[in-house]
């Protein structure tokens, strides 16, 4: 995958000056790790939608299911302002394709999750709110994966994320060319393994649908598999579906390896689930395999190399 993949960003997180009070809240990962990578397309709902430099801090009031916008002092309304702009935003947006999107937290207007709302009288409320012009887009785009700047330290998170977006892109790439169920069925067998680390559930599901490709016009097919699949990616990887990975592709070699190497991968194994060693260890020691005995399945495996191993997202124990 040689051209970067777009994604969408809180302005403020790429460096550009445009926090209430004329400050950033540059992110050094996102510009420098993460650019490598990714090409961003900023967005400041609170400048965007006309509310100037410096401003008034804004918080949000009432429902957390529905909370008004309000300047923390003076409380003008700001509500109907932004989900109005918010509403035309995401559709620009629809236009750039955009293959996940990174927010800034605790944001009135951009904040995921966890958005402090305050009550009528201006005390501090829940933490249950989320940021309007955050929530629009989710809406709008439930199956692109989004994340908020402070999560990504998490480094399962993290990994969770940016694995997701990945695979978003390669789904895109297939879905524009020519459908077939053929393809189709090709682009499944290949992230068979990626789907089980996340969901058996949805592993079996998916499989369910794809047997059954015949009895679905095909947009229909595509539509409701790009569903399960993005479903399934951000249900959350972990050491106890990895094992199961890694002992599934460990049945592909009982015929080439030595009993010594059969033992040495068992041990691997065991390692990593117990917490010694990162995935990226037994995941070396496979993908050593599927060269040296030509392992044609597993070379095709997205599971083997999900995202570039230069982000090192593999290397957490």
């Amino acid at each position: 995958m040689e051209q970067k993949i777009k994604i969408g960003v809180s302005a403020c997180l790429l460096g550009e000056e445009v926090r209430y009070n004329g400050g950033h809240s540059h992110d050094r990962y996102i510009t420098g790790i993460l650019g490598q990578y990714f090409t961003f397309v900023g967005v400041c709902p609170e400048v965007e939608a006309g509310f100037g430099i410096p401003r008034e801090t804004l918080r949000l009031v009432g429902d957390p299911e529905s909370p008004r916008l309000l300047t923390s002092r003076s409380g003008k309304d700001y509500t109907d302002t932004m989900l109005q702009w918010a509403g035309k935003r995401v559709e620009e947006l629809a236009a750039e394709n955009l293959c996940g999107f990174i927010f800034k937290s605790k944001s009135p207007s951009s904040g995921m999750e966890r958005v402090k709302v305050y009550t009528d009288n201006g005390m501090p409320g829940s933490n249950r709110g989320v940021g309007l012009f955050a929530r629009a887009f989710m809406a709008r785009f439930p199956l692109v994966p989004v994340e908020e700047e402070g999560r990504l330290h998490d480094g399962a998170l993290r990994e969770n994320f940016i694995e997701h977006i990945f695979a978003l892109k390669r789904w895109r790439q297939v879905a524009e060319e020519k459908k077939s169920r053929g393809q189709l069925v090709a682009f499944h067998t290949a992230h068979k393994l990626q789907v089980m680390s996340h969901s058996l559930q949805h592993y079996r599901d998916m499989g369910r649908l794809v047997a059954g490709a015949g009895e679905l016009s095909l947009p229909d097919l595509y539509r409701e598999y790009e569903s399960l699949f993005m479903e399934a990616l951000s249900r959350k990887a972990t050491v106890k579906k990895n094992v199961n990975v890694l002992q599934h592709m460990a049945g592909y070699f009982k015929k080439q390896l030595s009993r010594d190497e059969k033992q040495e991968l068992q041990e691997v194994i065991a390692q990593y689930h117990k917490g010694y060693t990162p995935l990226i260890v037994p995941i070396t020691l496979f993908n050593h395999y599927v060269r040296k005995y030509d392992q044609e399945y597993l070379q095709k495996q997205s599971y083997l190399n999900p995202h570039p191993i230069e982000l090192k997202l593999r290397n957490r124990a």
